[in-house]
C-alpha cells in the first residue's frame, strides 16, 4: 500500500506512535510518505520512507499562519504524485479536517481517510466550543476511526454523539529494542549514581502532573537514598525545578530533557511514575513495563487497561501523592517484590503490545477500509 501519515512532530505519544507504525510498516513492503511541517520526533527517512515538509508561507493578513490550509494543499499535492491509498492521520484537530479536504481535493472516491484519536484531542481540545462541530464532522466523515483504548472509545462516543464504528487499536512497543537489559550499567553512564532510582518521562504538559512526581518523590526522599530522573522537556518544567528547591532535593533530582534514545535510559529505573490525571493510553509506562520497570501510576484514562494493579504496578486516584509515596517506598525497600512486578511488566507488554501483532491489526484495518 501507498500511505500517507500525518501527525505532530513534536514529543507526544501520538507523534511516536504515528512514527514507529510508518517505520514497521515500510519494513513490511510499504510506501510510507510523512506530510508535516518538520521531520517526526524519531523518524529517520530513507528506504520506503519518504519526508515532505509543510511549507506555511507568512503574510501580513494572516494573524497566525494558516496551517491547516497549507497541511490540505500539501497531502493533495503528495497523494496526487505518488497516487497514494490513504491518508492516515494522527490526532484529530486540525488533520482529520486537512485530510478530508485533500482528499476532496484529489479524487475522494479513490483516496481514503483513516483518524487515529489519541487523546487530548478528544478530551480536551475537541469538546472546545471552537472545535466541537470539526471534530465531530472529521470523524464521521472519516472512511476508518481508531482510538488507542477502550476508554477513549466510549468517551469520543459519549461526548460527541458518534454513532458510527470505531475500532480500538492499542498503542504498541518494540520489545526488542526496550529490555531489561544493563541496568547498572546506564545508571553509571547517566552519571546519576547508584541508588535507587525513580523516572519519570513526558512532554511535560499540566495533565501529566510532573509536580506531583516532585511531591511524592520529595516524600520518598525523606526515607531512601534515592534519586529521581526526569526525561522530557515542556511548560511545566520551570515549576517543577523551583519546586524541586523549595523542597531541598534539588541535589537529587536530573532534568534530562528530551532524549531520543529513551530505550536507553528507561531500564535504568527502579520504579515509574505517571500520576497523569488524563491520559488515554500511557506509551511511557508501556515502554518502561517491556524495559522490566514497575509502574505507579493514576487510575485515570485507559491507564488501568495497561497497568494491572497489583501485578505490574499500582493505581492510585489522582493527587493520591500520599499512597504513591508510600507505595513506592515499598518497592524501593523489597527488592524481590520489584523484581517480581517488573518481570511481569515486561511479560506483558511482550505479550499484549508487541510491535507485530498491533501494526498487523492497522495493515488489517487498512485493507477492511479500501475494500
Amino acid at each position: 500500500m501507498k500511505i500517507g501519515i500525518t501527525c505532530y512532530p513534536t514529543i507526544g505519544g501520538s507523534g511516536i506512535v504515528a512514527t514507529e507504525l510508518g517505520c514497521e510498516l515500510a519494513r513490511r513492503g510499504h510506501d510510507i510518505h510523512f506530510v508535516a511541517n518538520q521531520m517526526p520526533y524519531r523518524l529517520t527517512a530513507g528506504g520506503r520512507v519518504t519526508f515532505h515538509e509543510v511549507r506555511v508561507k507568512e503574510y501580513p493578513v494572516f494573524r497566525s499562519p494558516p496551517y491547516t490550509l497549507a497541511l490540505a494543499a500539501k497531502l493533495a499535492e503528495v497523494a496526487s504524485l505518488y497516487a497514494l491509498d490513504l491518508f492516515h492521520v494522527h490526532y484529530a484537530i486540525p488533520h482529520a479536517a486537512s485530510a478530508f479536504l485533500a482528499r476532496e481535493m484529489v479524487d475522494y472516491q479513490r483516496v481514503r481517510l483513516i483518524t487515529t484519536l489519541h487523546g487530548t484531542d478528544i478530551t480536551l481540545v475537541g469538546v472546545d466550543p471552537s472545535f466541537f462541530r470539526m471534530t465531530k464532522f472529521s470523524i464521521e466523515r472519516s472512511d476508518g476511526v481508531t482510538a488507542v483504548s477502550s476508554y477513549l472509545r466510549k468517551e469520543t462516543e459519549e461526548r460527541f454523539g458518534i454513532t458510527r464504528p470505531i475500532e480500538v487499536i492499542p498503542n504498541f512497543v518494540d520489545t526488542t529494542r526496550f529490555t531489561p537489559d544493563r541496568r547498572k550499567e546506564l545508571k553509571e553512564l547517566l552519571g546519576i549514581g547508584m541508588g535507587p532510582l525513580l523516572m519519570h518521562a513526558s512532554n511535560f504538559r499540566r495533565v501529566k502532573n510532573v509536580r506531583d512526581v516532585i511531591k511524592v518523590f520529595a516524600r520518598v526522599a525523606e526515607k531512601s537514598p534515592a534519586r529521581l530522573a526526569l526525561v522530557g522537556e515542556g511548560p511545566e518544567r520551570a515549576a517543577c525545578e523551583i519546586l524541586a528547591e523549595e523542597y531541598g532535593i534539588a541535589d537529587r533530582v536530573f532534568f534530562l530533557g528530551n532524549r531520543r534514545e529513551i530505550e536507553s535510559i528507561l531500564p535504568a529505573a527502579d520504579v515509574f511514575l505517571l500520576p497523569s490525571s488524563q491520559e488515554s493510553f500511557g506509551l511511557a509506562a508501556l515502554e518502561a513495563m517491556s524495559c522490566g520497570v514497575c509502574v505507579i501510576a493514576c487510575r485515570s484514562g485507559g491507564l488501568p487497561e495497561l497497568v494491572v494493579d497489583g501485578e505490574t504496578g499500582y493505581l492510585f486516584e489522582v493527587g493520591d501523592v500520599d499512597g504513591m509515596s508510600e507505595a513506592a517506598l515499598a518497592l524501593l525497600s523489597n527488592e524481590a517484590e520489584r523484581e517480581r512486578m517488573g518481570a511481569q511488566a515486561r511479560e506483558r507488554a511482550r505479550d499484549e503490545y508487541p510491535t507485530d501483532r498491533i501494526v498487523a491489526q492497522y495493515e488489517s484495518f487498512y485493507e477492511k477500509t479500501l475494500a
